[in-house]
């Protein structure tokens, strides 16, 4: 029995190594086990949330009765101390989970790593500063801050528009591309909820330039933000790519997928 405890401890270390933790992908984004002040559960990673969040549901059975709370996140075998997270109803973003989704873990707990994410397989590590390994052949872009979340520039075309500017990547986000409705749209042109984040409507957009490389005919919505970001791009588009958020270098790496059985929770 200790040998084959042995065993199966030793297979763990192989396929989990430190910093490192399997993922899936589901409704659109990606989702990883971790534990946020104390409460242990599946989590949306979005790294355009500029601050985690834990869901008012988990929050409450845990005992948390206040808004704001104080702790640790564990994710991929890393430990960010000390952070501090508003609790809030996200039901409206996880309704259509299989399973009870704890929180969301946003760019304050990610943007002291080296942060790899793939969906074939899904896999999400975090490396410390000078020991991410070699990253293989990858288009390297500026990554600014915008809102407290990483973004790039990128231009998007619809007919005889285009837009330039900084674009939010948002692994959290299940639609290809968003828009800055304040830039998007048409004069007198109706702009209905469904157009927003968790509704049904995804219009097609054109075109989208993003590190040399250009996708058309791309599920589109809307967003409201600040003047100085033109939109988001999502999960569904992002991972078109490997991806490396390299925040201590202020960059971000974008390289061709390898292949590889997609991985994913459930049948």
């Amino acid at each position: 029995m200790s040998l084959a405890l042995a065993l199966l401890a030793l297979a763990g270390a192989q396929t989990s190594p430190a910093g490192a933790t399997a993922c899936w992908f589901e409704q659109g984004v990606v989702v990883v086990p971790a534990e946020v002040a104390g409460i242990a559960g599946d989590f949306i990673l979005d790294t355009a949330a500029p601050r985690t969040v834990i869901a008012e549901t988990q929050a409450q059975s845990a005992g948390y009765a206040e808004r704001q709370v104080a702790g640790d996140v564990r994710l991929a075998g890393r430990t960010v101390p000390g952070l501090a997270f508003a609790v809030e109803d996200i039901d409206v973003r996880t309704g259509l989970f299989a399973t009870p989704i704890a929180g969301v873990i946003g760019a304050d707990a990610l943007k002291g790593y080296v942060v790899d994410v793939s969906v074939e397989p899904c896999r999400v590590a975090l490396h410390r500063p000078g020991e991410a390994p070699a990253f293989g052949r990858a288009a390297r872009l500026p990554l600014q801050w915008v809102g407290g979340a990483p973004a790039v520039a990128a231009s998007v075309a619809d007919g005889p528009r285009a837009i330039t500017g900084a674009f939010v990547l948002a692994t959290g986000s299940d639609t290809a591309v968003r828009l800055n409705d304040q830039l998007a749209g048409a004069p007198g042109a109706p702009k209905p909820p469904e157009l927003y984040p968790y509704g049904q409507l995804r219009p097609r957009l054109r075109a989208l330039s993003l590190a040399g490389d250009i996708a058309q005919d791309l599920p589109a919505g809307l967003i409201k933000a600040a003047p100085d970001e033109a939109g988001e791009i999502g999960a569904p588009l992002l991972f078109a790519w490997r991806v490396r958020f390299d925040f201590p270098a202020g960059q971000v790496l974008l390289a061709p997928k390898r292949k590889g059985p997609g991985s994913r929770r459930g049948p």
